[in-house]
């Protein structure tokens, strides 16, 4: 089974390649939705968050207070390290388990959509790695669009905390640039997964290796 690695910046459209994909039968895991899930009481997450950081990282129900979270990480290098060596290794392991799962079931392929795909070692744990790319002045203005509550300098922040787009585009084998509409990403998307034979029945190995590559 390939295993496939999908990733991109703040409002880069990667969620929009991922909906696509699973709109053409190939499974594809959110792992940025995995970590909310063990953020939830209870979930190994959020104990590793409390003994990291103390407990008044905890909201009333016992979840992460993901706001309160992230503005201690963003200001605080060192508490990014901190959080990433403890919630990393879980998601890891989860993320491999629902893989296991996928080759089981015999699919040609399953894709993982993360935010920080290429930071936690994804050149070493995927085949393939995809990222969706867009200018910061088009993603700022989406993520503005999406979040009204946002502001411009929160949304950099954000940004600049994450890998820069050529970093994280130059460790990929594949870029999509989503600087137009939603169609013309879905059409790139639909090329890479025929070309690539992502959807159907597991492979014998044989399909064609990717191109590294932008896609305009």
């Amino acid at each position: 089974m390939r295993r496939v690695g999908l990733t991109g910046g703040i409002a880069s459209g990667k969620s929009a390649v991922a909906t696509r994909w699973r709109e053409l039968g190939i499974p594809v895991l959110d792992a940025d939705r995995l970590v909310r899930d063990l953020y939830e009481p209870g979930a190994a997450g959020a104990s590793a968050v409390a003994e990291e950081f103390g407990p008044g990282l905890l909201d009333e129900r016992g979840a992460v207070d993901r706001p309160r979270l992230a503005a201690l990480v963003f200001s605080d290098p060192a508490a990014v390290a901190r959080l990433n060596a403890r919630v990393h290794p879980l998601v890891r392991a989860e993320t491999d388990r629902w893989l296991a799962g996928r080759e089981a079931e015999g699919h040609a392929a399953a894709v993982v959509e993360a935010t920080l795909l290429v930071e936690n070692a994804g050149r070493e744990r995927f085949d393939l790695l995809v990222a969706v790319s867009a200018p910061e002045e088009l993603r700022l203005a989406r993520a503005l669009a999406r979040d009204p509550g946002a502001t411009r300098e929160s949304v950099l922040a954000r940004m600049r905390a994450q890998l820069s787009e050529d970093a994280r585009n130059a460790a990929c084998d594949v870029v999509f640039v989503n600087d137009g509409s939603v169609e013309e990403l879905k059409r790139k998307a639909d090329a890479l997964a025929t070309r690539m034979a992502l959807s159907g029945p597991a492979d014998d190995g044989s399909a064609p290796s990717p191109n590294h590559g932008t896609q305009n």
